[in-house]
């Protein structure tokens, strides 16, 4: 079980104590349970409900970032099979119009200091 559902659980059975106990106490003896009975059961019912309620929220927002990503990756997918690499349609032109034994040469500026050595 998630921890969404054990805090459920919690929340359930400890409402549920503290009614039946409170009940059966005032029904059979005429008295009330002690405060800090009451105020021990209130407070895990109401620690187990806020609990769950931030592991719902937990869970909806990882299912929103795993949605998210998985448009992102299908996007970029698609981007990337549209634009391809342009540089290497400018090699492949320039291999065939100046032969297979032709050189490619990457631009930049040309070193004064490998000349003179």
């Amino acid at each position: 079980m998630t921890l969404k559902w054990w805090a459920v659980v919690v929340a359930a059975v400890s409402v549920t104590s503290f009614v039946t106990a409170n009940v059966a106490i005032v029904a059979v003896e005429g008295e009330q349970m002690p405060l800090v009975v009451n105020v021990f059961a209130l407070t895990t019912a109401g620690t187990a409900v806020v609990l769950a309620v931030v592991a719902e929220l937990h869970e909806r927002l990882n299912d929103r970032v795993s949605a998210l990503t998985e448009f992102l990756v299908a996007r970029l997918n698609e981007i990337e099979s549209q634009a391809g690499d342009r540089n290497t349609g400018f090699v492949e032109g320039y291999l065939l119009s100046h032969g297979q034994e032709a050189d490619v040469v990457p631009f930049g500026r040309p070193r004064r200091g490998a000349a003179e050595r």
